[in-house]
C-alpha cells in the first residue's frame, strides 16, 4: 500500500464530493496521484503482461484512440484505488436508490460487491488505461459490461493538459426526460479526477425523483497524447 496515497485520498473532503454528486451529478477532486505516479502507471502501458485485452476504438467505431483492461490481480495503486472509492460510493449509491424509492442493494466493502459480480459470472478485470493521440476521441457511452454494475465510476489524468496534450476534454452528457441534453466539458489535472454516474442518477422534479440518463466520452485531441486511468468497480462477463 502506498502512503502517500492514502494520505491523499484520506484527506479527501467526502462531505463536498457528496454534495456535488447530489447537486450536479458529478464531483471533481484535486491530484491523488503525484507526478511519478502516474509517469510510472504510462511507463507501463508497454506491458503486455499487465493486461488481459487491448481494445482499438476505430475497429469498434468506439472513436479513435486505444485503451487496455488491466489483469487481475490489479497493480496495487489501481487496487489501492479501487478499494479506497467504494465506501464512499457506496453510500451514495445506496441514498441515490432510497430517492428512487428502492431498497439499498450495495455492500459496505467492494469485495463483497464483487462476489456478487463473480457470483453472476462476471469475473473479468474492467480497471483500464485509455490512449489518445492527436485525431482521438471516445464516443458517449456507458460501461455497464453485465446485469449487475456499480452506479459510480472514477476517471484520473494521468499526463498534463496544455504541456503532454491539446484538447481531449472530459465530456458528460446528461438526458432528462421530455428535454434536451446537457453537457459538461470537465478539464483536469494531471493526477487529479472526476467521479460520474455509470447509468443514471436521481433529480428532484415536481412529483419527487426521476432518473436522468447520463453518457460520457472524451472531446478530439488536437496534439500530443492523453492519457488516462478508468476505475470501474464492477467486473465484466
Amino acid at each position: 500500500m502506498d502512503k502517500g496515497l492514502s494520505k491523499r485520498m484520506a484527506a479527501l473532503d467526502w462531505t463536498l464530493l457528496q454534495r456535488n454528486l447530489d447537486e450536479q451529478g458529478f464531483a471533481t477532486f484535486p491530484a491523488i496521484l503525484d507526478p511519478e505516479q502516474c509517469s510510472e502507471i504510462m511507463a507501463s502501458y508497454g506491458e503486455e503482461s499487465l493486461y488481459r485485452k487491448t481494445i482499438d476504438m476505430k475497429r469498434y467505431r468506439f472513436g479513435a484512440g486505444e485503451y487496455k483492461y488491466f489483469q487481475s490481480p490489479l497493480p496495487s495503486i489501481l487496487q489501492q484505488l479501487r478499494e479506497g472509492f467504494y465506501p464512499e460510493l457506496a453510500l451514495t449509491a445506496n441514498r441515490w436508490l432510497g430517492q428512487l424509492g428502492k431498497e439499498s442493494r450495495y455492500p459496505v466493502s467492494l469485495q463483497e460487491f464483487l462476489k456478487e459480480c463473480h457470483e453472476a459470472g462476471q469475473e473479468r478485470s474492467t480497471p483500464l488505461i485509455l490512449k489518445y493521440e492527436a485525431g482521438g476521441y471516445n464516443c458517449l457511452h456507458q460501461d455497464l459490461y453485465g446485469e449487475i454494475f456499480f452506479p459510480f465510476q472514477v476517471l484520473l489524468t494521468l499526463n498534463q493538459e496544455e504541456e503532454d496534450y491539446e484538447g481531449g476534454e472530459f465530456l458528460l452528457v446528461e438526458q432528462r426526460p421530455r428535454a434536451q441534453s446537457r453537457g459538461h466539458v470537465i478539464r483536469l489535472e494531471r493526477g487529479a479526477g472526476v467521479i460520474f454516474p455509470t447509468q443514471f442518477r436521481p433529480v428532484q422534479g415536481t412529483r419527487g425523483y426521476y432518473r436522468a440518463t447520463l453518457r460520457h466520452g472524451v472531446g478530439t485531441v488536437t496534439a500530443g497524447k492523453r492519457y488516462s486511468l478508468g476505475i470501474i468497480f464492477h467486473d465484466a462477463t
